[in-house]
C-alpha cells in the first residue's frame, strides 16, 4: 500500500506536474530509498570494502555514499557504533556536494541536527579549517553533538542558538555556509508519512517566511566571495524557487550559480514563480536565475524529494562595495582571526588543563593539536582561529577531551572517537562479538598479552583505547586480566 497524500498537496502536483504527475505519483507505491556514507574520517572505501558486511551499489551523486537493501540492518553493526558511517537518506547527501566543501575552509551548518550533513562536511574537511554546526532547538543540539563526537570530528565547534545570534558572533567570517532550512516536508512523505499526515495548505507559506529570515541572516556571516547552499525537503515553489529569486533580489551582490552535473536532477522552474504573489513582479532576471537551481524527485532519481540552490557572494567588484570588502578584509584579516581572539582561555595553570597533560604524557603518543577552552569541568580543544564566542551558546566548542575534579582527569568518549588506534600508548581489538559486549556495558576477560603496547617500556595497567579491529569504540580501565568498562551509558547498544 502507498503513502496517502493529502488531498490538497496531490491537486497542487498535478497542476504544476502536468503530464508527469502519473509518474510521480507513482513513486509512492515504491519502498524509499536507505544508504549510507562512509566516514573518511576513518576509513577509505577501498579499506571499508575488506570488511564491509552489506550488500552496497553507489549513490551517484556523492561521494563514498552506498544504497544498501532494506532488509539489512547497519545501525546495529559495531561500525556503526565506531563511526566508519552515518545512515543518511541519499538525496540528502546533493547539498554538501553543491557546496563544494575544501579541507581549510571555515563552514557553517546553520540548521545542522541531526547531523547527517555536518558529519559529510567534516569528512572533507580533512580535520583542517573550521566547522561550525548550529541547532537553535537544544534537544536536537545534543542529538547533533553526539554525532559529531561519533564521527571523530576534531574540529567541529557545536552551537545551540538563533541565526540572529550566530550572525552577530561571525560577521562574514564564513567561506562556505549551508542553510538546510526547515520546511513543510513535502518530500519526505513518501520515507515519513506522518510529515503527510500533518501538512496543511498553509504550511509552505509559514515556511517560506521563516527560511527568508534565515537568509538574512546567514548571508551576512558570509566572507566575500564565499559560497551558501540553500536546500530543502519540500517541492513547494514557495520555499524553494520564490525564497532564492527573492533573496537575489533583495541582496544584489549575491548571485545563483549554476550546479553542476544534473545526476538526473531537475532544473528549478521560472515559471512557477507566477503563482507567488510576491516573486511574481520580480524582474525576469532574478525569476530566470531559478532556472540554475535544482529540484531532486523522487521519480527521477533514487532518493526522496528535495531542493538546492548554490548562491554565491561576489567579490569586489561587484555586489560587495569596496568599504564593506575593506572592513571584512579589517575585522578578519588574510588568517581570518577575529581582533581580541589572540590569547584568550591563558588556563596553563588550571587543575583540569594539567589533569590533561598529565593523562596525555600516561596514555596517548603526543598532546592533540588545539587551544584549550574550560565550560566548568569540561576541556575542549578548538582552533585558533575560532573567534571569540561572545554572545552565543556553545554545547561544544571544540573537540571535548575531558572533565576534571579534585586533581582527577577523566578522559570522554569523544576524544576515544577522536584519536586513532595508533595515537594510544595502550589499546586493544575487539573481535565482533566482543565488541557488541563491550557496546553493551559488560565487563571483559582480556589477558595481558592482548593489550597492545606502544613500548615494550610500558604496562597494561590503566587507560586502554579499545577498537574492533584498528577503530575505536571507546575507552576500558585494564587490570589483572579484567577491561573495566569506561563506555557511557548514553551511549551503548540498546
Amino acid at each position: 500500500m502507498g503513502t496517502a497524500l493529502p488531498p490538497a498537496f496531490a491537486a497542487k502536483m498535478q497542476r504544476l506536474l502536468g503530464g508527469e504527475y502519473a509518474s510521480f505519483l507513482a513513486s509512492y507505491e515504491k519502498e524509499h530509498f536507505s544508504a549510507l556514507r562512509l566516514n573518511t574520517l576513518k576509513v577509505n572505501a577501498e579499506d571499508f570494502g575488506k570488511i564491509n558486511p552489506f550488500q552496497l551499489r553507489a549513490v551517484p551523486w556523492a561521494e563514498a555514499a552506498y544504497y544498501y537493501d532494506g532488509s539489512e540492518r547497519p545501525g546495529k553493526h559495531p561500525y556503526y557504533y565506531a563511526g566508519l558511517y552515518y545512515i543518511q537518506e541519499p538525496s540528502a547527501m546533493a547539498p554538501v556536494e553543491l557546496l563544494d566543501v575544501r579541507p581549510g575552509d571555515r563552514v557553517l551548518d546553520l540548521c545542522a541536527a541531526p547531523g547527517g550533513k555536518s558529519t559529510q562536511i567534516a569528512a572533507k574537511l580533512k580535520q583542517s579549517g573550521v566547522l561550525v554546526a548550529n541547532d537553535p532547538h537544544p534537544d536536537r543540539a545534543k542529538v547533533l553533538a553526539k554525532n559529531i563526537e561519533r564521527a571523530g570530528i576534531r574540529n567541529a565547534v557545536v552551537l545551540n542558538d538563533q541565526p540572529e545570534a550566530l550572525a552577530k558572533a561571525f560577521p562574514r567570517y564564513f567561506t562556505k555556509i549551508l542553510v538546510d532550512a526547515p520546511c513543510s516536508g513535502e518530500g519526505m512523505f513518501r520515507k515519513d508519512e506522518e510529515m503527510a499526515r500533518h501538512w496543511d495548505e498553509q504550511a509552505p507559506g509559514r515556511y517560506a517566511e521563516l527560511q527568508k529570515r534565515i537568509l538574512r541572516e546567514a548571508v551576512q556571516m558570509l566572507a566575500p566571495g564565499g559560497t551558501l547552499v540553500y536546500s530543502t525537503c519540500t517541492f513547494s515553489p514557495e520555499e524553494n524557487e520564490g525564497v532564492v529569486a527573492e533573496f537575489v533580489h533583495a541582496h544584489p551582490w549575491m548571485e545563483v550559480v549554476p550546479a553542476g552535473e544534473a545526476f538526473g536532477f531537475a532544473p528549478g522552474r521560472p515559471d512557477w514563480l507566477e503563482e507567488i504573489a510576491n516573486a511574481a513582479a520580480l524582474p525576469e532576471p532574478e525569476k530566470e536565475a531559478v532556472a540554475q537551481t535544482w529540484r531532486l524527485w523522487p521519480h527521477l532519481v533514487q532518493g526522496e524529494g528535495h531542493y538546492a540552490a548554490v548562491l554565491r557572494r561576489r567579490e569586489q567588484p561587484g555586489g560587495v562595495s569596496a568599504n564593506e570588502g575593506q572592513e571584512a578584509n579589517k575585522a578578519w584579516g588574510e588568517t581570518g582571526k577575529r581582533p581580541g581572539g589572540k590569547g584568550r582561555n591563558r588556563l596553563e595553570s588550571d587543575d583540569v588543563v594539567r589533569g590533561f597533560a598529565q593523562f596525555v604524557r600516561e596514555h596517548l603518543v603526543s598532546f592533540p593539536e588545539g587551544e584549550p577552552v574550560l565550560l566548568g569541568p569540561h576541556l575542549y580543544l578548538t582552533r585558533p582561529d575560532v573567534p571569540p564566542l561572545h554572545g552565543v551558546h556553545p554545547v561544544r566548542p571544540g573537540w571535548y577531551v575531558g572533565s576534571g575534579n579534585r586533581g582527577r582527569f577523566t578522559p570522554s568518549q569523544a576524544l576515544a572517537m577522536g584519536l586513532t588506534k595508533r595515537e594510544a600508548l595502550r589499546s586493544l581489538s575487539l573481535t565482533e562479538e566482543e565488541a557488541v559486549r563491550y557496546l553493551k556495558g559488560e565487563t571483559l576477560d582480556i589477558p595481558e598479552q592482548r593489550i597492545e603496547l606502544q613500548s615494550p617500556d610500558l604496562l597494561p595497567k590503566g587507560y586502554v583505547l579499545v577498537c574492533i579491529g584498528p577503530f575505536p569504540l571507546g575507552w576500558g580501565k585494564w587490570l589483572e586480566g579484567r577491561l573495566k568498562n569506561e563506555y557511557p551509558p548514553g551511549w551503548r547498544w540498546t
